[in-house]
């Protein structure tokens, strides 16, 4: 059972991390509603409509926050702990600093296991429906891309024909063992193409050795180019939300991917990502104790909203350095996900060091 004081210390810590939650919510859905009332603005929807869109999609980025809104809620707590005076009154009672970094480590801990677990699984979900209904108003809603079991499928439309693109696996610039279904605008089937091996570098594909059927003609030609709204990357960008989708859809999207040959590395860092989080929430909780610590208690509140920006500013960009390092391949996967948390976790044991001295 938890004392009294412990129980104090984490409905405090709480309540500051629920109230920062709330104000960077607010600050999401307000910058997020002008740019879905600027995207709807030419189209005849209810006024209401961008409302409902920003509230489906603000969840996802408050997830993205949560670490710096952690750091903020630590540094909140010790200064009103400064402030009134309860820090000498709770070491009155047996507290040490160690103790209560200690608590607020496995208060963010647990609550770092249930953003994910609950709130990111909920979030997620919201996401895709927020991408499925904007998609219908997107100039891409003719465009599809899906991977099953069977390999890649693609729909395409170009001019009043509909592109219908099977291929097993991709590889590089290349689309292998391929097969695209043209159909005219009454969907009635007009030329198939057959190909081992067509080019995606660009919106002009050419297969190299194609087998052309139409009007039950059949034909074999050499550098056959295909007239597409796709090339590689824009692919890749069709498969790059993960945001969209939980963790037990991760799983299958990325054994899809491993059975298609196409680079499941996005994937793969974005599930280490999230099973990383509950302890990358605790590490950030003690840097910002520590930092708390080794301050003076009389600085303003406005020092430390500063401070709480600065941090969160270098630990966002040192950990989308290393993110960006292992989606490349220039370093491995899991070094790219665990070292930067590994760096903090470092200055955060030397720092528990001399905060156990004073």
């Amino acid at each position: 059972m938890f004392k009294t004081y412990e129980k104090y210390i984490i409905r405090n810590f709480i309540n500051k991390f629920i109230t920062i939650s709330i104000i960077f919510l607010s600050l999401v859905i307000i910058l997020s509603i002008l740019e879905e009332i600027s995207f709807f603005k030419n189209l005849e929807v209810n006024f209401l409509f961008p409302y409902f869109l920003t509230l489906l999609s603000a969840p996802i980025t408050l997830f993205e926050m949560f670490p710096f809104i952690f750091l903020l809620a630590t540094q909140f707590l010790f200064f009103d702990l400064f402030k009134k005076e309860e820090l000498n009154l709770l070491k009155s009672n047996g507290m040490s600093n160690l103790k209560i970094i200690k608590i607020l480590f496995f208060s963010s801990l647990l609550m770092g296991m249930l953003t994910v677990i609950i709130y990111y699984n909920a979030a997620s979900k919201l996401k895709f429906f927020y991408t499925d209904i904007k998609n219908k108003f997107s100039n891409d809603n003719k465009y599809l891309a899906v991977v099953t079991d069977s390999g890649l499928w693609l729909k395409d439309e170009i001019k009043e024909d509909t592109f219908i693109v099977k291929a097993t696996n991709i590889k590089d610039n290349y689309l292998i063992n391929v097969i695209i279904y043209k159909f005219d605008k009454n969907f009635n089937l007009v030329r198939t193409i057959q190909s081992q091996k067509i080019n995606i570098g660009k919106k002009i594909w050419l297969a190299e050795k194609s087998i052309v059927t139409e009007k039950n003609i059949t034909d074999q030609i050499i550098n056959f180019e295909i007239e597409t709204n796709f090339d590689q990357e824009k692919i890749n960008n069709l498969f790059s939300n993960v945001s969209t989708l939980n963790i037990l859809e991760l799983f299958d999207l990325k054994k899809d991917y491993e059975n298609l040959g196409y680079s499941s590395d996005e994937i793969l860092i974005h599930l280490l990502k999230l099973f990383s989080t509950p302890f990358f929430y605790g590490v950030l909780t003690v840097m910002s104790s520590i930092i708390m610590f080794n301050f003076k208690k009389d600085k303003s509140l406005f020092f430390h909203i500063i401070l709480g920006i600065l941090m969160s500013v270098i630990i966002y960009y040192i950990n989308f350095m290393f993110s960006s390092l292992g989606n490349n391949g220039k370093i491995p996967i899991v070094i790219s996900i665990f070292l930067p948390i590994v760096f903090i976790s470092i200055f955060a044991i030397i720092g528990l060091i001399r905060v156990n001295e004073k």
